[in-house]
């Protein structure tokens, strides 16, 4: 087919991807090949495509299409998570919508209504996905939810609680009475909220008085509202001022209750009073403080419902106009309360002439835990909750990574790694949700537990006749999620796809989501299949604005890529993750890049078509053409070349060096150079025809960029590959560059001098102001043997290429000259009446005092350690480019100058 004049990316994306798809072409179906195996980190099923998505994507893509064109069983396994508290959010917010709620509904019913919604609304990540180019084994989409998905999670469950990994326990967890459920500690958000520390008299019992005369304790809170639960006052054993009470009893203000007095290491000398007030029910830290005490979980008191809402104590104390309050409301009530009591400490402020006045309250910058999803303040809560072993589960990975069966890539995120899973804690996987995978455990009248993968099971472990009530939670998403390279396979069922695609080979992901997922998938894959998940483990940054902020919607520097594959088609979008995409960097947006490598293909558009409408048209060989042309020679040996540094890059996973080594390839060495030099010369006005190697040879490289190219470029390469003649089969399915060629040398040697030359001298027309078009002479001086040879054998491509009239090993004339340096040789090339030298001189020197003194400028600065030190960060990096880019300025004005003499 003839190419279209104009590229369109929209005109091709479409027809392409549908074809791919249809034709069975994202299939592993080669079962006689070596597998290659990725799985996605399956998006919320209420997910839209972002453009964090499209990194992580772009990335598994690249890597997935390159093993394919390897001629490997290249499966990636493409599916969608249930995403338990976000879907059930955006159900019940529709619900709400039509003045209707959850619990107008049975469980089943509500279940009913979310499957529905996922079948009418859910999943359009999925089609966005397919409009990035991803190539998925949709054929074989996975669900969280499906049936054979929910028999591995339960089978997983069961497991482990009959070997003793997964156990019920009262403790502490991260609570969100918005969304009336426990969440992790990964699910927390620290922000800084401005807030207030109070201080109290808790008054010692018994008359008992510290050694000072004190009848009381001086404690600290930024949560009054807790005291209503306190069960004992800690001080250190080694603080003098409280040696003589620990022991006693202090009697609590409002509840009157009576709580001892503990030496904890908790409490800081240094800190304060010294003094801390423990609440074991409603603080991570006093809860450990509690069971060191000897109160054991069951007996802590709790004083909050699942709406954080003041419920009275076990012990009946909490006074009964504070119960059914709000937690902050009952904060400033239980104040007001301690004020009137005269308990409340005043908080002494001086003003700047020195005058003393009394605050309530002393305010505090607090760092407060808030729910990601549900936006509001985490309460610490006593519940019972299902638990996994996490620090025994973590051990074989530990190892896997430490003897190198796991490879980290970057290396840099091990030290992180080992960090967090060497001091796991206990993870908690019940959330009281509907909507998920229910809990496979029941309970008699007496709480006894069955835990098995069907109430029959579970029926016949509590005995004929035994009422059993199930459990009311459903399993942490993560948990299911961490079943995902080898659940998605078929496990439990030993399938052939299991066999031969376990372990994956490598798993892409953000470094965000290493604890959520992916330690937890190496955690649970090691246990149940007794081998690594993947091989790889390959981490990538988060995209970021252009200024290096982070993306939010209230800082509105959201990008959508979806916009962004509208204005510059999804093969620029994709092809500028890959450029950008360096180990350990975060991606800072840049939509001009995204704009230029729309221009990259736009380029190689051109190029196809010039060949097209020169008789260059497809290959029929992996290896290289004859060639007996040193310009064919050299091409060659760089199509070479570039293979081997995008293998290695292949290789280490060097994103941005894959990319670089195929762009420099394309758009400089052979649109720029290669078809330049092969062009037809004209001759009396009448363009020559190209000879038949040339063309041989050009269909061949086009072919070989186009291979390359593929994994980055999609959709316009596979366009390209058919408009350049018949094929047998698709691009997708091709095979990965094989030139079988050798380099020569002798012949790179002549092409790389000759393109030095043309380029000293176009460069040196720019820095004078000359038009690249002017036609000037060129004389030789100091010429080896060689170089003389060289310049025979390439006049006419010298003379066109540089915009030369001649070239010449004769004396140059005298008088004002530009000189260029090309090995041994010097080329002296007359300006006399093309420009005024003297003035030239004048203007050249102005602009290096002018650009000097610029770079001087931000030299300075940036040898200021106050600046360095206080400055942003992103001003520090501008001004660190600016001297750059200044101080090469200088050298190339300054270069000029040289030349002209």
């Amino acid at each position: 087919m003839t190419i279209d004049k104009t590229f369109d990316p929209a005109a091709i994306e479409t027809k392409w991807f549908e074809h791919w798809e249809t034709s069975g072409a994202f299939r592993p179906e080669r079962p006689d090949a070596q597998p290659f195996t990725i799985v996605n980190p399956p998006p919320n099923v209420t997910g839209s495509l972002h453009i964090g998505h499209a990194l992580d994507n772009t990335l598994q893509d690249i890597l997935i299409r390159h093993a394919r064109l390897q001629g490997k069983d290249a499966l990636w396994v493409v599916g969608m998570d249930h995403a338990g508290i976000a879907t059930q959010m955006v159900v019940e917010r529709q619900l709400e919508e039509r003045q209707d709620k959850r619990t107008n509904y049975s469980r089943d019913e509500f279940v009913d209504i979310v499957w529905k919604w996922k079948a009418e609304s859910g999943g359009q990540i999925t089609r966005q996905l397919r409009r990035l180019g991803c190539s998925m084994d949709w054929a074989n989409e996975q669900f969280t939810m499906d049936p054979h998905f929910n028999r591995a999670v339960l089978k997983v469950f069961v497991d482990l609680y009959n070997q003793g990994l997964i156990y019920r326990d009262k403790r502490l967890v991260n609570w969100d009475p918005k969304l009336k459920t426990a969440i992790s500690d990964l699910e927390v958000e620290t922000r800084e909220v401005k807030g207030h520390f109070w201080h109290f008299r808790y008054p010692l019992a018994d008359g008992v008085k510290l050694d000072n005369g004190a009848d009381h304790i001086v404690v600290a809170t930024t949560r009054p509202e807790t005291m209503l639960a306190d069960m004992a006052v800690a001080v250190n054993a080694d603080d003098p001022r409280y040696k003589s009470v620990i022991g006693k009893f202090v009697e609590l203000p409002i509840t009157g209750r009576r709580v001892p007095i503990v030496a904890d290491e908790h409490a800081d000398p240094e800190l304060g009073s010294g003094a801390v007030k423990i609440t074991p029910g409603h603080d991570f830290n006093d809860f450990e403080v509690g069971k060191r005490a000897g109160i054991k979980p069951a007996d802590m008191l709790n004083m909050f419902d699942a709406e954080a809402r003041v419920v009275q104590t076990a012990d009946g104390l909490i006074p009964a106009d504070l119960v059914g309050t709000d937690r902050f409301d009952a904060r400033a009530a239980v104040v007001e309360q301690m004020k009137a009591l005269g308990r409340l400490v005043p908080h002494i402020v001086k003003s700047a002439d020195g005058e003393e006045s009394e605050l309530d309250t002393e305010p505090r910058t607090i760092q407060t835990p808030f729910g990601d999803r549900g936006g509001v303040v985490i309460e610490p809560w006593l519940t019972d909750q299902w638990y996994v072993d996490a620090e025994t589960l973590a051990q074989p990975p530990i190892q896997a990574v430490r003897d190198g069966r796991i490879d980290i890539v970057p290396k840099s995120w091990e030290k992180t790694f080992f960090n967090w899973m060497e001091n796991i804690q206990p993870w908690c996987v019940s959330r009281q949700l509907w909507w998920g995978h229910r809990i496979p455990a029941w309970y008699d009248a007496d709480g006894q537990v069955y835990v098995a993968e069907d109430e029959a099971v579970a029926q016949a472990l509590a005995g004929e006749g035994v009422a059993l009530t199930q459990d009311n939670d459903v399993l942490d998403t993560w948990f299911s999620s961490a079943l995902w390279p080898f659940g998605t396979l078929g496990w439990p069922d030993q399938t052939e796809a299991l066999k031969r695609h376990y372990p994956n080979d490598v798993l892409i992901s953000g470094f965000d989501i290493l604890f959520f997922w992916d330690a937890r998938m190496a955690m649970q894959g090691m246990h149940f299949m007794k081998e690594v998940p993947w091989k790889t483990l390959y981490l990538h940054g988060l995209v970021r604005a252009a200024d290096g902020q982070k993306m939010s919607k209230s800082k509105g520097n959201v990008v959508d890529p979806l916009i962004l594959m509208d204005k510059y088609g999804a093969d620029a979008l994709r092809f500028f993750m890959a450029a950008m995409e360096s180990q350990g960097r975060d991606v800072k947006m840049d939509e001009r890049r995204v704009e230029g490598y729309r221009n990259f293909a736009t380029k190689l558009w051109n190029a196809a078509r010039f060949c097209q409408s020169n008789g260059i048209g497809a290959s029929t060989t992996l290896r290289a053409p004859e060639a007996s042309l040193a310009v064919n020679k050299w091409i060659i040996g760089e199509v070479v070349e570039t293979l081997a540094k995008l293998n290695k890059a292949f290789d280490e996973y060097r994103f941005d060096a894959m990319a670089d080594a195929i762009y420099q390839f394309a758009w400089g060495t052979f649109c720029d150079w290669y078809l330049e030099l092969i062009k037809p010369s004209f001759v009396d006005g009448e363009k020559g025809e190209m000879d038949e190697e040339s063309k041989a040879v050009a269909g061949w490289v086009l072919d070989q960029i186009l291979v390359m190219l593929h994994p980055f470029m999609p959709f316009i390469t596979e366009e390209l590959w058919h408009a350049m003649g018949e094929r047998q089969y698709d691009l997708i399915i091709a095979k990965w560059p094989e030139p079988k060629a050798d380099l020569d040398l002798a012949a790179g040697a002549e092409i790389n001098w000759l393109i030095q030359l043309v380029t000293e001298v176009r460069s040196a027309k720019n820095e004078l102001g000359i038009a690249p078009g002017a036609r000037l002479n060129a004389f030789v001086r100091d010429a080896s043997a060689e170089t003389l040879e060289r310049i025979e054998r390439q006049t006419a491509a010298i003379v066109r290429q540089a915009r030369l009239d001649s070239i010449s090993d004769a004396e140059a004339p005298a008088g004002g000259a530009v000189q260029i340096v090309v090995d041994e040789a010097t080329f002296v090339i007359p300006l006399e009446g093309i420009i005024d030298l003297d003035a030239e001189r004048a203007r050249i020197s102005k602009a290096i005092e002018a650009v000097s003194k610029e770079a001087k400028s931000l030299e300075g600065r940036l040898s200021n350690p106050a600046f360095v030190e206080k400055a942003k960060p992103e001003a520090v990096e501008k001004a660190r480019a600016d001297h750059a880019e200044k101080a090469a300025e200088v050298e190339r004005l300054s270069a000029a100058l040289a030349r002209l003499g």
